[in-house]
């Protein structure tokens, strides 16, 4: 009863910036935590970041003081401001939802840094 769908990548040059959207609906007040993942070509999915509802932040560590985590409760949406991108960060990134009912992922979205 929750869905997420992301928008907000695209092509982006090194060191440039990106911000990713991630709007639920649904079963809204069911929901934990929102977070956001990504998987690059043969590689294993990983978190990226995270936000709870207490606003509690945790991020993979390649990306801490670069990506920053938010969340407007009025509008249902989590973003994920990419700052100072690496080719590294290409992938495809997932939003997820933790709610009581399990986890709820969006169609993901391609985001690629160019060197």
């Amino acid at each position: 009863q929750v869905q997420v769908v992301e928008s907000g990548g695209g092509l982006v040059q090194a060191g440039g910036s990106l911000r990713l959207s991630c709007t639920a609906s649904g079963s809204i007040f069911s929901i934990f935590a929102m977070g956001w993942y990504r998987q690059a070509p043969g590689k294993q999915r990983e978190l990226v970041a995270v936000i709870t509802n207490g606003g509690t932040t945790n991020y993979t560590n390649s990306v801490k003081g670069r990506f920053t985590i938010s969340r407007d409760n009025a509008k249902n949406t989590v973003y994920l401001q990419m700052n100072s991108l690496k080719p590294e960060d290409t992938a495809f990134y997932y939003c997820n939802a933790r709610h009581r009912r399990g986890d709820s992922w969006g169609q993901g979205t391609q985001v690629t840094v160019s060197s």
